[in-house]
């Protein structure tokens, strides 16, 4: 049926891994975008043998998209500007456009997530999906009841009270913790208002995606049954939004 009917031109764009469906609309209305020598608009579709193009280049969609999981080193970051000789991209080096999905601060490693899908990046990163993420995080002081009780019951930062969360501790002076929002610096803040310095921190999971053994550095591509449960929390999640809206 896609064949016949074609596909949008936003999702087109967003499948070649040029950027999400929200900046291919962007790009639309600016006039970057032609489809056999004319301007494309949002409406349209495009259909096979059409020729589409941004700034001259022609852009080709990709059939299947890629979906890794990469254990992010310290000093990495996570942005796909050419001009940050340790950006994420250039540090994986794939063959094909991939760019990451949220973030992960540069001082931070653990699991990230990649992708040349751009219709899944806004899908994960929408805080009303309420996704958890997991973190394994050691302090520079002991781990106190009391400061369990405040991480989890939400802590004041960047103008706001965070959500509530899970903590568990795992020593004298570490813990894990799941979130299941994704304020810039979030942890390193919230231990920072309760007098603590994070030492280390690492992302474990992200929804059902989890970290395993992979090593500093290491990359996979995830498996089918990961691809599955995820693509399942998140037509759930979407359901759930359009119940609340």
């Amino acid at each position: 049926m896609e064949n016949e009917k074609g596909v949008r031109l936003n999702k087109y764009l967003a499948d070649a891994g040029k950027c999400s469906r929200r900046e291919a609309d962007r790009w639309i209305e600016e006039g970057r975008v032609w489809i056999d020598g004319r301007r494309g608009t949002l409406g349209d579709r495009v259909l096979p043998g059409m020729k589409v193009t941004i700034a001259g280049d022609r852009v080709k969609r990709q059939s299947k998209p890629v979906y890794i999981a990469l254990n992010k080193p310290v000093g990495i970051v996570c942005t796909c500007d050419p001009n940050e000789p340790n950006n994420v991209v250039s540090f994986i080096d794939h063959d094909r456009r991939i760019y990451p999905i949220g973030r992960l601060d540069k001082d931070s490693e653990g699991l990230l997530l990649l992708t040349s899908d751009g219709n899944i990046v806004n899908r994960i990163l929408r805080a009303a999906g309420r996704h958890e993420k997991e973190y394994q995080v050691t302090v520079d002081r002991p781990v106190t009841p009391e400061f369990i009780r405040e991480m989890e019951s939400g802590v004041k930062i960047l103008g706001t009270t965070t959500l509530p969360c899970q903590l568990k501790k795992t020593g004298e002076r570490a813990f894990t913790i799941v979130l299941t929002q994704g304020l810039n610096r979030q942890i390193r803040r919230m231990c920072e208002a309760l007098g603590y310095r994070v030492k280390t921190l690492r992302r474990v999971r992200i929804m059902n995606i989890r970290l395993g053994i992979l090593k500093p550095g290491q990359w996979r591509n995830l498996a089918p049954t990961e691809l599955s449960e995820l693509f399942r929390q998140l037509d759930r999640a979407d359901e759930e939004r359009n119940e609340r809206a």
